[in-house]
């Protein structure tokens, strides 16, 4: 897959290209359906597969106080991508300048000189440009003068009988429910979250059960509080069982500001801290809440962890 960051020349001279754009946040379900059928019709037509994105969330400089959080870091959206089989993506720069810019420019600017566009796959809700005022009427009229056509797709459907398409916004707010599996459906694959881990409070280790503090960026998607099984990445490669906790650890603290992430490698006593973590949530197991004493939240841990271990035999996430 290339990656092509300047659109100031032809990206494929003498070849024309079967195109969709979007933000494609989390690489889910029904971008994947859109992606092949992008392909397929690459195939047919001896053309280029592109899909063209953003270095960015086009609301985070449009509307920043408004801005979702993100389901994939830019690492993981291009390996995502790079799954898919596309053969190039097109990674525009999101500024101020580039919201500003209306429909008609951008489309000649980027699908037509930069891409040669035939034709151009979309969700029939789709809407780009200044103030969003590009939609799939304003590219058929630009296709008819630019010589490419435009194919809206209907949005898929989301397996559990909702009457809602599948959709990055579905999946945080399955997330935010705590309906990990849900959310995984969605995205076809496991939902996941990086960061370096960093000291703690060691609070963990005191009592038998040592944690991975893992450090979030506060631009990523976090699913609710609570307690989950799921699968530990180190940079080497190698993966672990993990029960893992994400809260703010009422035990221990009345008021505490933001949440923890909190990974229990299961069978594992080794150092951690500097490394890069993957952590994959796989199953909800409970809600957080605050305990008693020390005895009881310790008998809970020992049921959590089991309970992760149980769930994960199974499972091949």
């Amino acid at each position: 897959m290339r990656i092509l960051t300047d659109q100031s020349t032809p990206a494929f001279p003498g070849e024309r290209s079967i195109i969709t754009i979007g933000a494609y946040d989390g690489v889910h379900i029904g971008h994947r359906a859109v992606i092949d059928h992008v392909r397929r019709l690459a195939a047919e037509r001896s053309c280029r597969s592109v899909l063209v994105t953003f270095d960015r969330h086009p609301a985070t400089v449009v509307r920043p106080e408004s801005a979702p959080k993100l389901l994939t870091g830019p690492e993981q959206k291009m390996k995502r991508l790079e799954e898919t089989g596309i053969d190039a993506v097109v990674m525009v720069p999101f500024d101020e300048g580039q919201a500003k810019e209306s429909p008609e420019a951008f489309v000649q600017r980027v699908l037509v000189e930069h891409l040669a566009v035939a034709v151009i796959v979309v969700g029939d809700d789709f809407h780009f440009g200044r103030g969003r005022d590009g939609n799939v009427d304003l590219l058929r009229k630009l296709g008819a003068e630019s010589d490419f056509d435009v194919e809206p797709l209907d949005l898929l459907p989301r397996a559990d009988g909702v009457d809602e398409p599948v959709s990055s916004t579905a999946i945080r707010r399955a997330l935010a429910g705590g309906d990990i599996t849900l959310a995984n459906e969605m995205l076809g694959h496991t939902f996941e979250v990086r960061g370096d881990v960093v000291k703690g409070d060691q609070r963990g280790r005191l009592l038998g059960f040592p944690t991975a503090n893992v450090e979030v960026s506060n631009r990523m998607c976090l699913p609710a509080d609570g307690v989950y099984a799921g699968r530990y990445e180190r940079p080497d490669g190698t993966v672990h069982d993990c029960a893992i906790n994400l809260g703010r650890r009422p035990t221990f603290y009345e008021h505490a500001e933001t949440s923890l992430l909190e990974a229990h490698l299961l069978d594992f006593d080794g150092d951690l801290y500097g490394e890069q973590a993957i952590v994959r949530f796989s199953h909800f197991l409970r809600s957080e809440r605050k305990f008693d004493g020390i005895d009881a939240l310790i008998s809970q841990l020992r049921a959590d962890v089991e309970n992760a271990r149980t769930l994960l035999i199974d499972s091949s996430d």
